[in-house]
């Protein structure tokens, strides 16, 4: 019994003393890998502050300049974790092919999300909209809330909210209301034949002129569309603001109508909006 008891102590003693030495030998290594561990954490966030204060004073847009950090700071984070560990002296070639694989495998899987994504890049780089911009594009027609990566949020008229994938955006044709700052309406009336066409220009114009939201410069025009089997098709184009755009339309065809009716002008069954322009 004590010769067992002696041999488990001698055994013990023989572990302690290999996993010392091992510990020992191994000891820099270790050292070495998490001073490269610490010193590389500090880097990368004195990198990720800085290039976000290069950014910030380049004037690049906020949503761009948070994804580019975001990114540069994952990178680095992955190289100094694959520095890591190499330094331990764990082999990184495996670990490196199977990064490389997954990073396929995502890809393939996500290669709308990938679109949307470059979309998102492009919008943002040659900004054919700004956030506060009105555009229609996709068949929907909003004020632009948002301009995310993926996608760009867009509230309607009637307070509903758009996504719109970026993807599609960027390869569509997109109609911005805004950058001009101005807008102009395409109002359509149809008079009956009995109706003097000057007279009746002649009281468009006059609405037009008193109307305050519409602008003296471009000047409003009225001119006759065409002539169709039943009616004279008067064309009406004021011009206005953007914020006063849907007013003005309707106050135009109101106080016309009210106009045509005190000059006796008969208005057609229909009175509709042209398509814009």
């Amino acid at each position: 019994m004590e010769k067992q008891e002696l041999h488990y102590i001698h055994s013990f003693a023989e572990y302690a003393d290999n996993f010392i030495k091992v510990l020992i030998d191994y000891s820099p290594k270790l050292i070495s890998a998490f001073v490269i561990l610490f010193v590389g954490l500090y880097t990368i966030r004195f990198i990720n502050r800085l290039a976000k204060k290069i950014m910030v004073k380049r004037e690049l847009d906020p949503t761009l300049s948070k994804f580019l950090a975001d990114s540069l700071l994952w990178a680095l984070r992955v190289l100094l974790f694959v520095t890591f560990i190499s330094k331990l002296g764990i082999e990184t070639s495996s670990f490196v092919a199977i990064l490389g694989a997954a990073g396929l495998a995502v890809g393939l899987s996500l290669q709308g999300s990938l679109s949307n994504f470059a979309g998102g890049v492009l919008i943002i780089l040659f900004k054919p909209f700004r956030v506060g911009d009105t555009i229609e594009a996709q068949g929907v027609t909003g004020v632009v809330s948002e301009i995310q990566i993926f996608v760009t949020k867009l509230i309607t008229g009637n307070n509903q909210t758009i996504f719109v994938p970026n993807g599609n955006l960027s390869n569509g044709t997109i109609i911005n209301y805004s950058v001009a700052g101005i807008r102009r309406a395409d109002l359509l009336f149809s008079l009956s034949y009995e109706t003097n066409i000057k007279t009746a220009k002649d009281i468009v114009l006059q609405v037009m002129q008193n109307h305050p939201k519409v602008l003296k410069t471009p000047a409003p025009t009225v001119s006759v569309r065409d002539l169709s089997d039943s009616a004279i098709h008067l064309s009406i184009k004021p011009w206005s603001k953007n914020p006063d755009f849907g007013d003005m339309c309707s106050d135009i065809l109101e106080h016309c109508k009210e106009a045509f009716d005190s000059a006796g002008i008969v208005v057609q069954p229909y009175v509709r909006e042209a398509s814009k322009q």
